[in-house]
């Protein structure tokens, strides 16, 4: 038992003190017609909560992830998987994600990195079984060794192709193993630190091969879930290819991927390419695209991916209401790509930072119903379109005008006599009063 200070983290209200209790997250509690975890899937990264150590470019780790074992051995590959899955149970939380060597210490070889994989998923499965938590997704790291320095899929290696293609077919035939909804393609270093060396067309043709090829053996396999893209412009090259979900839509619909992947959104790296979370979830969902989210933030006063726990219930709101308008998540789920600061280095600090960004979505999620409800949003966004549900606004809208009509409506206007106004103080007042009453 390495989460023995709790036995289970409960549901008390907002008036608990109990730092081991949600405030906002009950689980059955029904909002907008379905329960609170049927709104939230809320996962697991393994990557962050059981390998994270809280090491940063200018010291080593505080943090304490060996549960009890050697660290680099299968017993301690076993020993997270131990830990991850109580530490699940106990905060109710149904799903987790995965990279491939999170799970095992990779090898010299990649023959022996498949025969651990294959050990420990064996491993892992038993505990889903025995616990009904499932996979919501799993990825390829292709950006941490070596060999990636120049990309994977964008490498100006064949041999570095090769591994890179021998990995994803691995991270599949493992997420199939294990259930899983979603697979997920990461930038990685798939972009570029200067254009002096760098064949852009050549590296996003030879992505999308990989991408092709990924999808023909996934399906091959039994792979019924959706693929995934997730943006980020910058980190760990100066430039990724994936910039943010325009530019990954993009890419999906020019190379003929989009009938298979969505789009993984993450609040943190929609900020680093200069865009808030709300506006990447709209661009998603009009574009059909939006697929799951990786729940955090990041510090604005920084320039980095802090991947933070979510705290701030402005952010999270504003994310649900995208989500409820888009009808909620298909294949997808709330994956906490968070990690504690490097400070909070404690068992207990890792149950809070859950509790954290569990409630503060949850909290999201029920302000953002009552927005929805209380339909002055709506309402006033409607009014100012409201000049296109006129003769020649539907017309403009149906295509059947063309510009010479519109000159000829403009001559007999003479001038443009009133704009409506966009109202967004008002807008902005509406949001704080339902936030706060």
């Amino acid at each position: 038992m390495f989460f023995d200070f709790i036995d289970k983290v409960l549901y008390e209200g907002s008036s608990s003190k109990n730092p081991f209790a949600f405030k906002y997250y009950d689980a059955e509690k029904v909002v907008a017609g379905r329960k609170m975890r049927e709104h939230l899937p809320f996962a697991m990264a393994w990557w962050h909560n059981l390998c994270a150590e809280g090491s940063d470019m200018f010291g080593r780790g505080t943090a304490d992830k060996s549960f009890g074992a050697k660290y680099g051995t299968m017993e301690h590959a076993r020993a997270k998987a131990d830990a991850g899955f109580e530490f699940m149970q106990k905060l109710g939380i149904e799903y987790f994600c995965f990279h491939d060597v999170d799970l095992v210490p990779e090898a010299e070889d990649i023959n022996e990195t498949n025969r651990r994989l294959d050990e420990i998923t064996d491993y892992i499965l038993e505990k889903m079984r025995a616990t009904g938590i499932k996979c919501l997704w799993g990825t390829a790291n292709m950006f941490s060794n070596p060999r990636f320095m120049n990309g994977a899929g964008s490498s100006n290696s064949t041999e570095v192709f090769c591994f890179a293609a021998a990995q994803v077919k691995k991270a599949l035939d493992m997420t199939v193993k294990l259930g899983g909804s979603g697979y997920v393609f990461w930038g990685g270093r798939e972009g570029y630190e200067t254009l002096l060396n760098t064949d852009i067309k050549f590296e996003q043709e030879n992505i999308a091969r990989l991408m092709h090829l990924a999808v023909d053996y996934g399906r091959k396999i039994g792979f019924k879930g959706d693929f995934f893209i997730e943006p980020k412009p910058k980190e760990p090259m100066k430039h990724q290819y994936d910039f943010d979900a325009a530019t990954a839509i993009g890419f999906l619909r020019q190379y003929g991927l989009d009938k298979d992947f969505k789009l993984n959104i993450e609040a943190n790296h929609a900020t680093l390419a200069g865009h808030t979370f709300q506006h990447e979830l709209r661009i998603s969902a009009i574009n059909n695209m939006l697929g799951s989210i990786d729940a955090n933030q990041g510090d604005l006063l920084l320039g980095w991916d802090t991947d933070e726990f979510p705290c701030n219930v402005y952010e999270s709101t504003m994310c649900m209401y995208e989500v409820l308008k888009a009808g909620g998540l298909k294949n997808g789920g709330f994956n906490f790509d968070a990690k504690n600061r490097r400070p909070s280095n404690t068992y207990e600090d890792m149950v809070k930072g859950f509790i954290l960004g569990m409630d503060t979505f949850a909290l999201g999620l029920i302000k953002a119903a009552e927005l929805i409800e209380d339909g002055r949003i709506d309402e006033f966004v409607k009014l100012r379109y409201s000049s296109f549900d006129t003769e020649i606004g539907k017309k403009i809208r149906n295509g059947n005008v063309t510009l010479e009509e519109l000159a000829e409506k403009a001559l007999e206007m003479k001038k443009v006599d009133n704009v409506p106004s966009g109202n967004q103080e008002g807008l902005q007042s509406i949001i704080n009063s339902v936030l706060f009453k």
